[in-house]
């Protein structure tokens, strides 16, 4: 069986060498290259064709975030980020890179972690990412840093009916923050539910998901509050769990809990699906979007047996098919969609008129 050919890209000698002694010390993988700046990453990318690349977002010559759109763009290749950085601009570069095609991001080793435990999940994600099927992936395809405009103001259908949705609830992990982006892009400002998402994202990492997304979201973008109201429809915002803490939907407010995580997950899309099932049953809208692992499935059935609507992404574009795949093994999707096909699904249970492309 071939080893798997990995090529490290950190600026740091040190970090360099102990990625490369954990990534060598395992019998399935062989450290084809070592590259110190942007610029040898690309030429050793392009020379020695790897399978998978760890990269860390700060680099000299071209940072982590242009090497990634080189990679994605002339040679397609599934990109680990390894990156210590939580600054609000390098963190705003993560989110971009993830965007521009990278399959997931990892913090640094702090040297304070149980001795093995990082290394251990380091040559885990390795191998993960360097399953996913990456495609070309053109930087100016994202259009990212230009907001689209708004589709002229659409007039809101009358008052809802008891069973008409007025809310929509969005999970995802590994490959969630292109696509959530990608659907909001496609949303007009004026678009009349809101939304509640819930993304696994590393904590160190997640400090600033929101204020990036908000920057290149037609709709208004933050983190939920404890204790707030639960928006009505007509008022067009998007709402995210932030970092370590579970949202739910509690007698008509969102309740931020530390209680115990979920699949190894807090925030967990279950958490919020379930209790939206129960608070607001048929008036749902549930999207379950790429990721590893199971969470959200239950939550789907959850809604699904409540009455509401439920959209799961289909494999061809689903960067890891693992959580709408479980939802669909339970029989909890009335739609398994193209990710392009949300934002039309979307307006059309909004109302709107829906564009040409929609998904009835």
């Amino acid at each position: 069986m071939a080893k798997l050919r990995t090529l490290i890209v950190e600026d740091s000698l040190t970090v360099r060498r102990h990625l490369a002694e954990v990534l060598a010390a395992d019998p399935d993988i062989e450290v084809v290259g070592e590259a110190g700046d942007g610029r040898e990453a690309i030429d050793l990318c392009l020379e020695l064709r790897p399978d998978v690349i760890t990269l860390d977002i700060v680099l000299p010559t071209m940072s982590g975030l242009a090497v990634t759109e080189y990679v994605m763009a002339y040679r397609p290749t599934p990109i680990l980020i390894v990156s210590s950085s939580s600054n609000r601009g390098d963190l705003f570069k993560t989110y971009d890179a993830l965007a521009a095609g990278a399959v997931d991001v990892l913090e640094k080793p702090t040297g304070d972690a149980f001795d093995g435990v990082w290394e251990r999940g380091f040559l885990a994600a390795v191998k993960l990412v360097s399953r996913i099927k990456v495609i070309t992936h053109p930087r100016l395809r994202l259009g990212l840093g230009q907001i689209p405009p708004a589709a002229a103001p659409a007039a809101l259908p009358a008052p809802p009916e008891p069973d008409r949705p007025s809310l929509v609830v969005v999970g995802a992990s590994t490959g969630g923050p292109a696509a959530i982006l990608e659907i909001l892009r496609n949303l007009p400002a004026d678009f009349p539910l809101p939304i509640l998402i819930v993304i696994h994202i590393g904590e160190l990492f997640a400090a600033a998901f929101a204020e990036w997304l908000n920057s290149h979201s037609p709709i208004h973008v933050r983190y939920a509050e404890n204790g707030e109201l639960l928006p009505g429809r007509g008022q067009p915002v998007v709402l995210i769990a932030p970092p370590g803490r579970h949202l739910v939907v509690d007698h008509g407010r969102l309740r931020l809990t530390a209680d115990a995580e979920r699949h190894s997950c807090r925030p967990s899309v279950d958490v919020l699906f379930e209790s939206v099932a129960r608070e607001m049953g048929a008036r749902t809208v549930a999207c379950l979007l790429t990721g590893m692992g199971r969470d959200g499935a239950r939550g789907m059935q959850a809604i699904h047996e409540a009455g509401g609507a439920t959209l799961a992404q289909d494999e061809a574009t689903s960067v890891i098919f693992g959580m709408p795949q479980e939802a669909w093994r339970l029989g909890a999707v009335d739609r398994m969609l193209p990710l392009d096909a949300f934002a039309p699904a979307l307006r059309d249970f909004a109302g709107l008129s829906p564009p040409r492309g929609a998904w009835r």
